[in-house]
């Protein structure tokens, strides 16, 4: 907590927001809770350094889908761990457009995987942009507009229950590595999707 109300703070925040849209595997969240809890009247200011930053970091990781995917994207989603994922993220996005870049950027799914294929398969960028600046807003803007209402009882509430919290912010994290199966395919032969069964580049 005292971390978080540092003055250097609102930079490391925009860092990390700016990188895990595009590579970093962590996300920024834990991050950008703690400081609103620290100082709850600077909460939305902290939710639009990361939003903005998030988004910025979109474009890098589209910029890295569009330009580099072979010598670098290729790589990187491979050290992530979201290789067998990228087949089906390029479907989504072909199929629903803005909708499926909105709905990764506002869930646990990885925000970085529908970047760098937004890219790849050349996405008109400013509905990437617009879906991003969306989705993002939703999911950061939502905690700062909370805390700043509700600041100081959450806090108190917080303090008492950190630990409910902790385990309760696992299970989200839990709960994205599931919808990263989901967005996989797997083997869920129940699917209506033509999506969840795509597997390689050259079945689109």
């Amino acid at each position: 907590m005292d971390k978080a109300a540092h003055r250097q703070a609102p930079y490391w925040l925009g860092f990390f927001c700016f990188i895990e849209s595009s590579f970093f595997p962590i996300p920024p969240h834990p991050l950008l809770g703690l400081m609103c809890l620290a100082e709850p009247r600077k909460a939305l200011k902290f939710a639009t350094i990361a939003t903005v930053a998030s988004v910025l970091g979109g474009l890098l990781g589209y910029a890295i889908g569009f330009f580099l995917y072979e010598t670098l994207g290729e790589w990187m989603l491979g050290i992530l761990g979201l290789t067998e994922s990228f087949p089906v993220a390029a479907c989504y996005i072909r199929e629903q457009g803005a909708a499926a870049v909105f709905l990764a950027a506002g869930t646990p799914i990885p925000f970085k995987l529908m970047t760098i294929t937004a890219g790849f398969i050349e996405m008109d960028l400013l509905t990437f942009l617009g879906a991003a600046i969306a989705g993002r807003a939703l999911i950061f803007m939502v905690v700062g507009v909370l805390f700043q209402i509700f600041g100081a009882p959450i806090k108190r509430i917080i303090d008492q229950y950190l630990g409910t919290v902790t385990t309760i912010f696992v299970v989200l994290v839990v709960a994205g590595f599931v919808a990263i199966t989901q967005l996989g395919g797997g083997d869920d032969a129940g699917s209506d999707n033509p999506c969840d069964s795509v597997t390689s580049m050259e079945e689109l």
